[in-house]
């Protein structure tokens, strides 16, 4: 490669690099061209690109950038998950494919500034997607107004018993 092919290079990863939500770094050493392939689907399906990159020009890359805080495992055969969209998708889809195929070692990673180590991936992996989360907040937003009229209704409905109970036993008598 270049000279000016790899400047250009660094200057195209280092702008993805700022509109990056996330970074995850891996090493893909044993997979082969048809997993890694698939694994790139699977990635590409929830806006997340997955590149091998060299160490050196990811090192120029990422100056200036939350990815140069993973500076110190910037070595062996690296490739980057860049999540543009949903921070917490390449944690999951990594996650489930190192299940699969143990080879691929997740290193680490970045969420706006935080380094995240492989256990706070896989943490993070196993958290509710955001679609559920919104449901169950939707689903206590609706409970709450229901309760409070509930509460409420409470005393009102304990006085209209006890002043039928008065009615009634005036009745008697």
């Amino acid at each position: 490669m270049q000279r000016k092919e790899k400047e250009a290079l660094v200057a195209h990863l280092h702008d993805k690099f700022k509109e990056a939500k996330a970074a995850i770094l891996t090493d893909f050493t044993g997979l082969n061209v048809e997993q890694i392939t698939d694994l790139r689907r699977t990635l590409k399906k929830s806006a997340v690109e997955y590149t091998v990159v060299k160490n050196t020009l990811l090192r120029r890359a990422s100056h200036d950038t939350d990815i140069e805080l993973l500076a110190e495992y910037f070595v062996g055969p690296i490739a980057i998950a860049l999540a543009y969209e949903d921070p917490v998708a390449p944690a999951k889809i990594l996650t489930d494919f190192s299940k699969e195929q143990p080879v691929l070692e997740v290193k680490a990673g970045v969420i706006t500034g935080t380094v995240l180590t492989p256990q706070d991936i896989k943490a993070l992996a196993s958290l509710p997607s955001k679609e559920v989360l919104l449901a169950k907040f939707v689903s206590l937003l609706k409970f709450l107004p229901t309760r409070l009229v509930q509460v409420l209704n409470t005393p009102v409905q304990g006085l209209v018993s006890t002043l039928a109970g008065v009615k009634e036993t005036k009745e008697k008598t």
